[in-house]
């Protein structure tokens, strides 16, 4: 069983739900491996437990709405 794996900042319901649908259906275009198969798994980290550059996730977000 292919597993996709999500590792990102906090998502609404209904925005996990879009990301597993569409997830799933380009993966199983890509492989040719029926949808059912797949799964996928979501992991959420608030905004100041992740970053990238040296900065967490939430100081890039308040640089960029500045």
């Amino acid at each position: 069983m292919p597993t996709i794996n999500y590792q990102g900042t906090k998502l609404s319901t209904q925005q996990k739900q879009e990301l597993i649908q569409k997830i799933t259906e380009v993966a199983s275009e890509i492989t040719n491996t029926p949808k059912q198969f797949f799964g996928v798994i979501i992991q959420e980290f608030e905004e100041d437990s992740l970053g990238s550059g040296g900065k967490t996730v939430a100081q890039i977000k308040a640089e960029l709405k500045k």
